[in-house]
């Protein structure tokens, strides 16, 4: 083993040791929680009704304190803090002391955690390394070293991951002009991190410059900043694919309670599963800002009024629904300036009125307030007066109306009349056809203008009504098998406290089930990536426009993504829109970064200017295979071999769709090229396989210490653009995901530019 595994091992176990003091005091104290809540009721509904209150008012206290206990046992424990002055300070979900009432656990909200959230290398706040730990369940499984000291990191160190750790890498032993760069890059991150609350936002970086740990800093700053104005709203973070999700779950600890929400824009609507995929003529045409005015239209033509008046009988009396009415009650509903299926309420409400008065008139009598009630609802009752009402003011869902745009023809013509028939048939589809992520900010804009249906409601109250009626029942039968009563408590109050003791929820759980929630705060990464219509449904989620924006124009590979961030983000964001860059990449070793910049620039790209930090020695070599059909074969077995070398760390087949599917086939049976067992994928600490194939577009936002990039050719164009990839951009984007070497493997041409950077051909 060598000294490096040996050192991560030895933190590991040091850490694990930690980790078992704290869950073993959990434990101590949750046992005298439960010892002292049972003593409580063990007293029974005895004594003065002072005492009784006392009783109670104890037990809901130790209730509650257990149910505090509970809810942190995952995660207990997720920071360390080494200062300067050899104090150490773990950082976790809750506060705990020993039985000497000495700290050993520091609550994440305390001020003495501010330092884990607030210190950066610049401003180090006598913090010289902040350890992330990473558990499963009561196991410690990966540990992440953020060094703010340079001078302070010994040789023998744990890991190099954390973006301190790499730039201590990057400094030990090395030049002056090394030092300079890692006080660049120290200097605009800090910048970035601690810029104001108020506004957006842009954070242009090309690869390697640190612009998703840069964000999710300033993301948990902000937290500690702001926390009386974000800790309830909460924070939003947007990325770009589930992988990438699940990378920053892991670089960002737990925040606890804090309310941060990380969402794609395909899980940004409750309640939809988005597995389909659109072509990139349909993608376009969704992300356009156009899509706002025809799901408007598409609303607007569920409110129409009949050409001809429609006839129909209640208890044998002819009625008469009439256009002009039916454009009457239509125009004083829209007056509301109420969302559709809310406004159908007064529309409704009016041609009721004008039935009923029908229906009085036929009957040439007068009648009670109560029986012109009971008439009225006897009209709204009708089968056919519902059909009428409905075909004149259709309730209808978000997904239905979009649906409908897409799988039938007439709709879409209708909203749409600015499409070609090209761009329409782009957009047709089969009833059922599963939903795609560019639909997801038509069912949010759908959902804004159609609001909640009032039947829909109807039905809840019905609903609510019918479980309170259980509650009260089970209340009823729970006090008669008890035999309790004498005044202590009656059904009506049980029934209460039934329907008071909701599920636990925390900030974040209940964002991320409500459409409506506004946000404190968005962080977006990739966000190159979105549609004009999807940048719609972001500012929805948060009105004050406060935003964190990183990407790079360089690597949009969305046919409804950003090229210019102006003329994207000033619409929608108005003035407060400012602008920085990063400019240092650190990531990517100096040749590999200056071979994927030059393709870049020949394919017409705009790439940022970027200084690299290191050079790596054979950090870009290239395999060509005779027969395409070798390809994925190939680069299985250079994965696998990559992996051989490396102590930890991953390692990424990054592919074009057309062949995916088959190098994902070749890893999974674990096969070389001649058919010889391949050794075993191993796993990382926390589970994850430490090879992988991705699309280009998994991959973004994500890096590996070794990346084979499998026919370049099919990436950047031919059949890459054929099945909807960015072609250039998503070239750029595989080039530029490691942080040692890449390995470039196909029957060629190598792409254009990248020729002179070669080190090895075989």
């Amino acid at each position: 083993m060598d000294p490096s595994s040996r050192a991560v091992g030895s933190a590991v176990g040091e850490e694990q040791s930690v980790v078992d003091d704290l869950y073993h005091r959990l434990d101590e104290l949750r046992a005298l929680t439960r010892e002292r809540l049972a003593a409580v009721r063990r007293v029974g509904p005895s004594g003065s009704p002072q005492n009784r209150s006392e009783r109670d008012a104890f037990a809901t206290l130790y209730e509650d304190r257990l149910a505090q206990l509970d809810a942190v046992e995952d995660r207990l424990c997720f920071g360390r803090l080494d200062f300067d002055d050899e104090t150490v300070r773990y950082v976790g979900r809750t506060g705990l002391t020993d039985a000497e009432h000495t700290s050993i656990l520091t609550d994440w909200r305390a001020p003495a955690a501010e330092a884990f959230y607030r210190a950066t290398a610049a401003r180090p706040e006598g913090v010289w390394r902040r350890r992330s730990i990473v558990t499963q369940g009561r196991r410690v499984t990966h540990l992440d070293d953020d060094v703010l000291d340079l001078e302070r990191v010994p040789e023998d160190a744990a890991e190099v991951s954390g973006d301190g750790a790499l730039l201590a890498a990057l400094a030990r032993g090395r030049t002056g002009r090394m030092g300079d760069i890692v006080a660049t890059i120290q200097a605009e991150q800090d910048v970035i991190i601690r810029s104001e609350l108020a506004g957006a936002l842009v954070v242009q970086g090309g690869p390697g410059t640190g612009k998703t740990a840069v964000a999710l800093h300033r993301a948990a700053y902000l937290l500690y900043a702001h926390r009386r104005r974000l800790e309830h709203a909460g924070v939003l973070v947007v990325g770009p694919s589930k992988e990438f999700l699940r990378y920053i779950d892991n670089v960002l600890p737990s925040l606890g309670e804090t309310g941060v929400v990380n969402a794609t824009m395909g899980t940004l609507y409750p309640g939809v599963t988005v597995v389909g995929e659109d072509s990139p003529e349909a993608a376009r045409v969704k992300g356009s800002r156009l899509m706002a005015t025809v799901v408007k239209r598409a609303v607007r033509a569920r409110e129409r009024v009949p050409a001809e008046p429609v006839r129909v009988r209640v208890d044998g009396h002819p009625l008469v629904v009439r256009p002009r009415e039916v454009a009457e009650a239509i125009a004083r509903a829209r007056r509301t300036h109420r969302p559709h299926n809310e406004a159908r309420a007064t529309f409704v409400a009016d041609m009721l009125a004008r039935l009923t008065s029908q229906y009085v008139e036929a009957l040439d009598a007068e009648l009670a307030p109560e029986d012109r009630a009971a008439v009225t609802e006897d009209i709204r009752s009708d089968r056919d007066v519902r059909v009428a009402l409905n075909l004149a003011w259709f309730p209808i869902t978000p997904q239905r109306l979009v649906a409908d745009l897409f799988t039938k023809p007439h709709r879409l013509a209708e909203a749409a009349p600015e499409l070609s028939e090209a761009e329409r048939a782009a957009l047709a589809r089969e009833q059922g056809d599963a939903w795609t992520a560019a639909d997801v900010p038509l069912l949010d804009e759908a959902a804004e203008l159609l609001g909640e249906d009032d039947q829909v409601g109807r039905e809840e109250l019905r609903r609510a009504a019918q479980q309170r009626e259980e509650a009260l029942r089970y209340a009823r039968e729970t006090l008669t098998a008890s035999g309790a009563g004498g005044g202590l408590v009656d059904a009506e109050t049980l029934a209460g406290r039934f329907e008071s003791a909701p599920a636990r929820a925390t900030a974040a759980e209940s964002a991320a089930n409500d459409r409506t929630w506004t946000y404190g705060h968005v962080v977006v990464d990739e966000a190159q990536e979105l549609s004009e219509m999807d940048w719609r449904a972001l500012v929805r989620r948060c009105p004050t426009r406060s935003f964190t924006i990183v990407g790079d124009v360089a690597q949009t590979s969305s046919a409804a993504g950003t090229r210019d961030w102006d003329e994207r983000l000033r619409p929608v964001l108005g003035p407060q829109l400012r602008h920085t860059r990063l400019t240092v990449n650190y990531r990517n070793p100096a040749r590999v970064a200056r071979a994927a910049d030059e393709v870049a620039r020949l394919a017409g790209l705009p790439v940022t200017t970027l200084e690299s930090a290191r050079e790596v020695p054979r950090s870009l070599v290239a395999v060509r295979q005779e027969a395409e059909t070798a390809v994925p074969g190939a680069a299985v077995e250079l994965a696998l071999r990559e992996l051989d070398g490396l102590a930890e760390g991953r390692v990424a087949l990054i592919a074009a769709p057309r062949v995916l599917d088959t190098v994902r086939a070749v890893l999974e049976r674990g096969r070389t090229t001649a058919g010889a067992p391949a050794p075993h994928v191993p796993v990382d600490p926390t589970g994850a396989p430490r090879v992988v194939a991705l699309s280009p577009h998994e991959a973004k936002g994500l890096e590996f210490d070794v990346v084979v990039v499998v026919e370049p050719a099919d990436i950047s164009g031919g059949a890459g653009v054929a099945d909807g990839q960015g072609g250039a951009a998503d070239l750029y984007v595989a080039m530029t995901r490691p942080t040692r070497r890449l390995v470039l493997v196909g029957v060629g041409p190598w792409p254009a530019g990248a020729e002179p950077f070669l080190e090895d051909r075989a």
